[in-house]
């Protein structure tokens, strides 16, 4: 089945214009989500804005934004007064700059999408701008409305498509320096080896199961198992005994030697 569009504008650089769809390349739609109920009666509970003044409902057509000038005191925007407010990027992704393909600090990307091309006419022009970024080793750097808020965003040649990322803002991200600062610039010299022999045993070719969700995967178990019986499950009223936390006071090597060996040995048991 076709997943609809999020977006559709047009991808813009320089005079060369297609037409083009974007779609969230990732999705909550799998996770186990679940209602607020009254315990009492099993009904589920509704939320509604109330009036703080007057403790009525505020019906839907009455909502509306405001933006605060004073205490108590708001200029008013209703949603025609926002949707007036009307951006060139709106509808329209104008690459204004490229900058080299790794030069983006992974820090600052924040949700990627995937844009490609919403009729067989803009093809060809969407094409030679990707490739021409990929001969380059380049990404386009240029700004989007997305929620009714403009984002820097930077567009990644991927394959036939690119993948368009939206950037965080400079000051939604913390200097790493602040947190780094008071660690030793050095590791350990002799340790340095068995680190590596450990991750040359550990490595692997990459796999989306290695990021499986078991929590996701338990909910969807216990589900499962309510859902044949009317009656919940009885906890024992036994508890175990938590067990005593091991010491902390370890020898690196010897740790590092044995994690080793401790690795070697279940590849082989396997």
């Amino acid at each position: 089945m076709a997943i609809r569009p999020y977006w559709k504008g047009y991808l813009k650089l320089s005079l060369v214009t297609c037409p083009v769809s974007m779609t969230p390349a990732t999705s909550e739609s799998e996770k186990v989500r679940f209602h607020t109920l009254n315990r009492e009666t099993g009904n589920r509970v509704v939320s509604q804005y109330i009036d703080s003044v007057t403790g009525k409902p505020v019906k839907d057509r009455n909502e509306a934004k405001g933006y605060a000038r004073g205490e108590n005191d708001y200029v008013i925007l209703t949603d025609d007064d926002l949707d007036a407010v009307q951006l060139d990027t709106v509808k329209t992704i104008d690459i204004q700059k490229f900058v080299p393909s790794q030069s983006i600090e992974w820090v600052y990307l924040e949700k990627p999408h995937y844009l490609m091309p919403d009729n067989t006419v803009g093809h060809e022009a969407f094409a030679v701008i990707r490739d021409a970024m990929k001969a380059d080793n380049v990404v386009g750097v240029s700004k989007l409305v997305i929620g009714r808020r403009e984002r820097a965003v930077v567009l990644e040649p991927r394959d036939n498509g690119i993948v368009l990322w939206s950037l965080r803002f400079g000051d939604e991200v913390r200097p790493e320096e602040a947190y780094f600062e008071d660690i030793d610039d050095e590791a350990e010299p002799d340790l340095i080896p068995l680190v590596q022999k450990l991750i040359k045993q550990k490595s692997a070719r990459w796999s989306p199961k290695m990021v499986s969700d078991p929590i996701q995967e338990s909910l969807l178990k216990l589900i499962e198992e309510k859902k044949t019986t009317l009656k919940p499950t009885r906890k024992s009223s036994k508890t175990k005994e938590a067990p005593a936390p091991a010491s902390n006071v370890v020898n690196i090597m010897d740790a590092l030697r044995k994690s080793v060996a401790d690795d070697l040995k279940s590849r082989k048991a396997s």
